[in-house]
């Protein structure tokens, strides 16, 4: 059911100006309510090869066109890496660059934070209440929801609205420690600038998987239904659900044991498997098939992904989990 109130606009921003005089830009969708509430964005593909933010994009704004905003307005950049997205890379692929390590950006730095102060300035400038930044992770990995790190008593309120907006959203959620990037990403520069942010790591890299577009979408309308944006929709189940001992509760990230050798791996737990202390999370072989290692869990937890290579070598990390 459409409402003529509601305004859609598709536009561009100039990045920059190729060799050949092309112009570089970033896609920008909005919607607008006509009725006075809160902005929120939704943004994806800072990392190149996380395409599938960009469809779960799509596919909210092809729900808002059909199920209105009851106020406010929603806008989304869908590719904020355009050169990464072309070239299949996490970084800005001519110069290797983290663009999510660049924020909140400079228009006079290096292409990566030139890049990044647009991006963050033409969010600021409309004054959002939330932001919501859309990555994909390992290619064997479940949807998760990040918590930036404590920012200080300066924006405490920021940070617990944000934390307070992530329990609706039905994911696991893992609170980031702090480090020395932590609030040069996305959703660390906003929470520093005063506007709530959360980072929603959704399956594979690469590919879109229809399940995570579907759980994606699902999150986001769960918080766009608590911030009185929408109508909430029970149809729109999670594939993934959380166990109920892990679900509401802000997990820590954890990516021990480490590989002590190096050879094949073969992995005995799955992504989203609750795992105990001293269970068998993966064995490793050489070359002659010769058991070199056994690696068992060193904490209690659920299995959150584990990586693209089933290659180790000692110090690699085996999988990535959730700790209470």
């Amino acid at each position: 059911m459409k409402d003529k109130n509601q305004r859609i606009k598709y536009g561009f921003k100039k990045i920059l100006t190729g060799s050949d005089l092309s112009l570089r830009k970033l896609a920008i969708m909005e919607i607008d309510s006509g009725i006075a509430g809160p902005t929120v964005w939704i943004t994806a593909a800072v990392h190149g090869d996380e395409v599938g933010g960009a469809a779960v994009i799509h596919e909210v704004v092809k729900s808002v066109r059909q199920k209105p905003l009851l106020k406010g307005a929603l806008k989304a950049m869908p590719i904020m890496n355009p050169i990464g997205f072309e070239a299949s890379t996490r970084n800005i692929s001519v110069i290797e660059e983290d663009l999510n390590r660049s924020f909140p950006g400079d228009k006079n730095g290096r292409l990566s934070e030139r890049m990044a102060e647009t991006i963050f300035s033409t969010i600021t400038s409309t004054k959002p209440q939330l932001v919501l930044d859309l990555h994909n992770d390992w290619n064997k990995s479940v949807p998760y929801l990040l918590i930036d790190p404590y920012p200080g008593k300066e924006f405490k309120t920021t940070h617990y609205i944000a934390r307070r907006l992530a329990f609706t959203s039905g994911f696991l959620m893992i609170q980031e420690e702090d480090e020395s990037d932590s609030f040069k990403t996305l959703s660390g520069s906003m929470i520093k600038a005063g506007i709530p942010a959360l980072t929603l790591e959704l399956g594979e890299s690469y590919v879109v998987n229809e399940k995570n577009v579907r759980d994606g979408v699902s999150a986001i309308w769960r918080i766009l239904s608590e911030l009185e944006m929408v109508k909430p929709d029970p149809a729109l189940e999670l594939f993934f659900k959380p166990p109920k001992e892990f679900l509401n509760k802000a997990l820590s990230y954890y990516d021990g044991p480490k590989s002590q050798t190096s050879g094949l791996v073969r992995y005995f737990t799955r992504p989203g498997e609750i795992i105990r202390t001293g269970e068998t999370i993966a064995k490793i072989y050489n070359v002659f098939g010769k058991l070199q290692e056994t690696a068992v869990a060193e904490k209690d937890g659920i299995v959150l992904g584990y990586p693209d290579t089933a290659v180790s070598f000692p110090g690699a990390p085996l999988a990535a989990f959730g700790v209470l």
